[in-house]
């Protein structure tokens, strides 16, 4: 396969996924020599090539901090209908547009190489230690076959390929309730007698396919649509067929169909995709796997095309393969370039994340339990609240709740990673920087999704460039050192903590994340510092598209609002914690005005800012 050469470098990452992209792109901002290596041609895995572009989590702006809420503004930025464009998200936006952003990103940095349509043929260890990477070029001229000697090893895939080939420790599936007592875990006596658990060793994954919406600002009547037909039967019957279609709906009328209720989830031969070490190079058992999951994907699109009258059509959104090697952005194909995996195997690191660690720590409580180490010392180096959900046939898998009232909506409730999640307990000089960290199984339906991933790299990359400054192996970087270099970050300071009552803009951030983490028993469990009289309530800055919207507002005395505007009842939410608490304390009906953007696929009227003084 030509000819072979050597390449030494600070910081290998192996996978372009959302963690491994960020992971690459810290290290090479923190000043480390990075070399990174993707399978495909696109960056970004769920956010950009698997096409999950409506991600989840993380919404509110005190949990907008790091690469994920740097992305998420340059998002605002770059897409002009704006974000407020589905319903189950806050958010939706094109996959060439994260891909864009995040490759110019990558090519600002001097320090950053990245290498595109590798396979990983080796990886070779000494003495506890990774030693040399084998990578295949295959879109090099010639082909060519790279030895490369990293100081430091960072797995950024979804599947934890990387891990998988490196002799590393790792969980791949289910495990037991006896092992860690999760509340929500099944009795070994079900895993070893339920035929359930042999044919869905993990959660199930999607391809996802983008529709386009022949008139996206009006739909046709679809209410006397008829129902699918099986394999699809049921799929609208929860939400009917247009909710159904703009549940992922992104700018431009584009559809993202990640659709879980009878759609196209696939839950057929999982295994085949792990019965052997991953290289970027798909073996004839997962290449049939990946054509089943596409056609799958390919017949619902088409099948609510024919239901909705030819309102769906399919998308023109990715390119082919060939297209996407020559840096093309855009293409005719509808299916994403990459399945979503929302699982794969996962490090057996220093800590374990368990799903008791995410759960509010008493009735009322809105926060987990914070990470600390036996010295009683904050060890948390990024923030996730994402409810926990889990994918698998049939009904749904009962899960403890995590979720609260907020701001008028539904969301779920914060906590923190710890830093030994990310570091290998077998190679010392490997990380982990995706979904691929060490977390249970029932724990990883809350730490898979695309803003904590983002986070959990931007972390990992930082750890290896603070390495391989300090001349150190990751388990002797002191989480308190990686911390203050998160919240200090000049380009996207990051909260290792969740602290409820101050948002990303806030000018005080900093200050209080130390404070909280000097002292973290000083944190409630409401994730508030309480008797703090210097913080004051502080208006997020302006918004691309806001306008001024005014009319009665009406608490619905649950913990929801309206908004009577022109005879039209909107739905109220705010992401801003000032707005919130400004909410809670309306008990009656008033006349108000305000500054927000409509989402009428939600719907709902998303609050900004207060256009006055209101009291």
């Amino acid at each position: 396969m030509g000819e072979r050469s050597e390449l030494r470098v600070d910081v290998v990452v192996w996978g372009g996924g959302s963690g491994g992209v960020a992971a690459a792109l810290q290290a090479g901002r923190s000043g480390a020599s990075i070399l990174l290596l993707t399978p495909g041609s696109w960056l970004g895995g769920m956010v950009s090539a698997a096409g999950v572009c409506a991600p989840d989590g993380n919404e509110l702006t005190p949990w907008q901090t790091g690469l994920w809420g740097a992305l998420l503004r340059a998002l605002e930025q770059e897409e002009p209908a704006g974000l407020d464009q589905n319903w189950v998200s806050c958010f939706g936006y094109r996959p060439a547009t994260a891909e864009r952003i995040l490759r110019r990103w990558l090519a600002a940095e001097p320090t950053i190489q990245w290498w595109a349509d590798c396979s990983l043929l080796e990886v070779v260890s000494r003495q506890g230690q990774i030693t040399a990477l084998q990578v295949g070029r295959h879109a090099a001229a010639g082909a060519a076959n790279v030895m490369v000697q990293p100081r430091i090893v960072v797995d950024g895939s979804d599947r934890g390929d990387l891990i998988g080939c490196s002799g590393a420790g790792f969980r791949l599936g289910w495990e037991a309730q006896e092992q860690w007592q999760e509340p929500s875990a099944p009795a070994r006596q079900r895993l070893d007698t339920e035929p359930f658990f042999r044919q869905q060793p993990l959660q199930s994954p999607t391809w996802v396919v983008l529709g386009q919406l022949a008139a996206p600002e009006a739909p046709p009547e679809l209410a006397t649509a008829p129902a699918p037909p099986a394999p699809f039967a049921g799929a609208t019957e929860a939400f009917g067929l247009e909710r159904t279609l703009t549940y992922g709906r992104l700018p431009g009328g584009l559809v993202m169909l990640n659709w879980p209720l009878h759609g196209n989830d696939w839950h057929h031969g999982l295994e085949r995709a792990f019965a052997a070490p991953a290289s970027g190079q798909p073996t004839a058992a997962e290449a049939e796997l990946s054509a089943e999951m596409q056609q799958h994907s390919l017949q619902f699109a088409e099948l609510l095309g024919q239901l909705s009258g030819g309102w769906l059509q399919p998308g023109r959104v990715f390119p082919t393969a060939s297209e996407a090697r020559n840096g093309a952005l855009v293409g005719e194909q509808a299916l994403a370039l990459m399945p979503y995996w929302r699982e794969g195997r996962r490090l057996q690191g220093h800590t374990v994340v368990l799903e008791q660690h995410l759960l509010p720590q008493g009735p009322g409580a809105s926060i987990a339990s914070l990470p600390l180490d036996a010295a009683g010392r904050c060890t948390a180096i990024a923030v996730g609240n994402y409810a926990n959900d889990h994918h698998y046939p049939g009904p749904d898998w009962p899960l403890a709740s995590k979720s609260c009232r907020w701001g008028g909506r539904w969301s779920g409730t914060p906590f923190a990673i710890p830093y030994g999640a990310l570091v290998s307990r077998d190679l010392a000089n490997l990380l982990a920087a995706d979904k691929c960290l060490s977390v249970s199984h029932m724990a990883n339906g809350a730490t898979r999704l695309q803003p904590l991933v983002l986070n959990i790299g931007q972390a990992a990359g930082l750890a290896a460039a603070l390495c391989c400054q300090g001349n150190m192996l990751p388990a002797d970087l002191a989480p308190q050192q990686l911390q203050q270099a998160l919240i200090n970050d000049p380009q996207a300071p990051a909260a290792p903590l969740p602290l409820w009552d101050t948002p990303w803009h806030h000018p005080q951030w900093r200050q209080r994340q130390w404070r909280a983490i000097d002292d973290p028993s000083g944190l409630n469990r409401h994730g508030e510092l309480p008797g703090d009289a210097t913080l004051e309530p502080w208006q997020g800055p302006p918004q691309r598209g806001e306008r001024l919207w005014q009319g009665e507002l009406q608490p619905d005395g649950s913990g929801g609002f309206g908004l009577l505007v022109a005879g039209r009842l909107w739905p109220l939410i705010t992401l801003e914690p000032a707005l919130h608490h400004w909410l809670l304390a309306q008990d009656r009906p008033r006349q108000v005005a305000m500054l927000g953007s409509a989402n009428p696929w939600g719907p709902w009227l998303r609050l900004s800012r207060l256009a006055e003084a209101q009291g």
